[in-house]
Parts: structure tokens; sequence; C-alpha cells
């Protein structure tokens, strides 16, 4: 267990949250630094905890959102090939099922570079992508979505319910767990949302989380760690019910929920299963999550004792995939370049920066072949089906792919 502090209050529901885990003073996760700027970069320090009335698990420091969410925001959603593909798929199936109607009308929440908008816009949709960081934001504008550069919250629910009348699906993809404030986005549903409108998020999920030691998914931008449960009790205390889950292969782990106001539709079948099993589980009890923490710490302890072996084995070791979670694993363990000398990344503006925090020299991707190392961390390991098809080459040479997902292990 962490040391004894004041237990904050709940930001749902204002019980008491009860911290497990404490990964330390940690640097904003996506702020990428010039090699030379030496200026003192803002820490806060990064622990969660769960709400003993609610089962909420959440940050116990927030993050100011400006700080995070900017205009150089460096993550793309069509960055990769897999999740372009998936939300092809997620706006195909909206169009079939929810957007029916004679003029139907999709809001997203975080519409980043309008990966999942575009479809709509190709469907002949009515949209509008809530999108607060303007470079990604100008992206999706260029190629032709809608997008408002603000915010998603009450009041700006509410201007566009009056602009542009209510809309048939709220979609959110990785984006609600971000948002402390969700007694304002659920106002903001309630102004927006048709009567018989849907909300429809996915994020990671701490079922996932937690069965595999997948702590770098906690970080300054996941405010929240989402369970069905959780989900539920918050839902139910601003009108709405949980009626629909899916279990997401993408990002580790996710789960994708349907929401609908209380009373308008019955709940699938498969959100009192899932319930069940995440009681079968435990995932509601501290003991699990303390367990976590102590599985957390072990991981840490064995990823930098491989590292440490192999340098001085005199194995040449890289990184692979200048993460967001990235950053909570560099720093928790302390893995500066003495242990991994740079990262390769495809995201032009991460290329010729150093990570947040530990300072790892971030490369393009023709770094990682020149030569290829004997050993790549693999920093991205949620793409990392996608990564390892891609780098064949590396693994037929010899290459051996270093992972501490679920365990510290080779590939």
């Amino acid at each position: 267990m962490t040391e004894e502090r004041e237990s904050p209050a709940c930001r749902v529901c204002g019980g008491r949250v009860q911290e497990f885990l404490d990964l330390g003073p940690q640097p904003i996760s996506q702020r990428f630094r010039e090699p030379g700027d030496t200026s003192e970069e803002f820490r806060f320090r990064l622990a969660a905890g769960q709400c003993r009335t609610c089962t909420l698990v959440q940050l116990v420091e927030e993050v100011p959102r400006g700080l995070m969410f900017r205009d150089d925001y460096p993550f793309t959603s069509s960055g990769s090939t897999y999740m372009s593909e998936h939300f092809a798929a997620v706006a195909k199936e909206l169009v079939h099922t929810e957007l029916t109607g004679p003029d139907p009308f999709v809001v997203e929440i975080g519409s980043n570079d309008g990966v999942m908008l575009r479809s709509m816009k190709d469907a002949g949709v009515r949209h509008l992508g809530f999108e607060p960081s303007g470079g990604v934001a100008g992206m999706a504008r260029a190629s032709g979505v809608r997008v408002l550069g603000d915010f998603f919250e009450e009041a700006t629910a509410r201007a566009v319910a009056a602009a542009e009348g209510p809309a048939d699906v709220v979609y959110s993809a990785n984006t609600i767990c971000h948002i402390p404030y969700l007694d304002s986005i659920f106002r903001g549903l309630q102004a927006l949302l048709a009567p018989d409108g849907v909300f429809v998020f996915e994020d990671p999920y701490l079922g996932d989380v937690v069965a595999k030691t997948a702590f770098d998914q906690i970080y300054d931008e996941h405010f929240y760690l989402f369970s069905a449960r959780s989900v539920r009790a918050a839902a139910r205390r601003f009108g709405f019910d949980v009626v629909d889950v899916r279990r997401l292969p993408v990002h580790g782990g996710e789960v994708r929920y349907t929401l609908a106001r209380t009373g308008t539709r019955p709940p699938a079948p498969a959100v009192g299963a899932l319930i069940a099993e995440e009681d079968a589980r435990g995932l509601a009890d501290p003991a699990t999550l303390v367990r976590f923490a102590g599985e957390t710490a072990r991981i840490r302890d064995a990823l930098v004792a491989e590292l440490t072996a192999l340098r001085r084995a005199g194995r040449r070791v890289t990184g692979y995939g200048a993460t967001a979670k990235s950053a909570t694993l560099l720093n928790y363990c302390g893995i500066g370049p003495d242990l991994l000398p740079f990262i390769t990344d495809s995201t032009p503006s991460k290329q010729g920066m150093v990570t947040p925090g530990m300072r790892v020299p971030v490369r393009p991707p023709e770094a990682f072949a020149d030569p290829y190392p004997d050993y790549a961390l693999l920093l991205a390991w949620n793409h990392a089906e996608e990564i390892m098809a891609k780098e064949h080459a590396f693994r037929r040479g010899g290459g051996r792919w270093l992972r501490y997902v679920p365990d510290v292990h080779t590939v």
C-alpha cells in the first residue's frame, strides 16, 4: 500500500477515493522537447485510487487540460492502419443501426484528425467533431470534416444543440477517460442528445489493465479507468443507463459502452454478464488493486534488471514507439539514454526531440534498421501485431522483441 494521505473525493459521486498505486512524479506525457531545452518541466504525482462508493478508478491529481491538449498535440488517430480500419467499421455500423432517419446527425467528442468522421462525411451524414487541439483539428478540416475547436462540456453542447438540433448519436473513442468533469459531460448529453439517441464511447478497460498488469495505461490523459459497473453507476446519476457493452481488442483491451436515457431501451444481456464477470474477478475489491500495484513494482524491477544485464553483456537495445504510455514506463522505471539510447517513432513531430522527463532521443523509423539492434523494447505494445508484421526483417535477422506486458519476456 502507498503511504497514508488524505483521501480525495470521487469526481462523480463524492465518495472516498482509496489510493492503491503511486507511479511517482511524472511529466506531461505528450510534451516532447528539443534536445537543448533544459528548462524545468511540469511534474505531477501520478497516483490512482478507487472510489469505495461507486468503484470508479481515477487519478488523485488532475493535470490542467490546457497543458495536455495543445495546438501541437502530436497524436493522430490515422497513424495506425489497424485503427483507421477500426473507425471506418464503427462509422459503417452506426450508419446502419442508429443513423437511419431522414437527416441524421452525429457528434464526436475528441475527433482528433477526423478519421471516423471522414467516413460519416463520405456517407452523407451530417456531423460535427469537438476537438480542442488545433493541429489535429486543422487536419480534419482539411479533409472536409466539420470541427468545432473546443472542449465538449455542458455550455458548448447546449450551443450546438441550439444551432444544429438534437444529435442521434454522440460518439467518442479514447477521450471520455481523459475528462475529469463527467458531470458536465452528462449534462451536455442531456441537452444535445435526441430523446431516443445514444451515447457510444470506447475507452481502456480496467479489467484488461489489471489482468495484463498494463500499468502504463495510467498516465496524465487517462484520468479514469472504467469498468462496466462504474460506468453504470455514473450514468444512473445523470438519467442514463448502460444498454450495451462490447469488448474490443484495440489499444490493449477496451470496452465500447452504449448509453441511453433511462427507460428508453432495455439493457442487453451483455451488460449484466460483464458486471457479473467483474464481480467474480474482484475488480471492485481493494485487495485486487493492491495486488496489481505489487505486480507493477515487480515488473519495474524485472525490466530494469533485464535492460541493465543486456547493457553489461554488450547488447544493443533501442525502443520502438514513443507513445504517451511510454512516459509512465520510462519515468516510473527510471529508464534513460544509458539503458535505452533512442526510440524510433513514425510521428514526424516527435522525431529529433527527446521524451518527456527521461530525455531519451526520438529518431525516425529508418534509424531502427541502421543497423538493427539486438533487442527492441516494444513501447507501443498495444500495436504489437501490426508492428511485428511490418518489422519481420528485424526478427528474421535475429533481433528479439523485449516486452513487459503482461510480464517481462522476449519474443
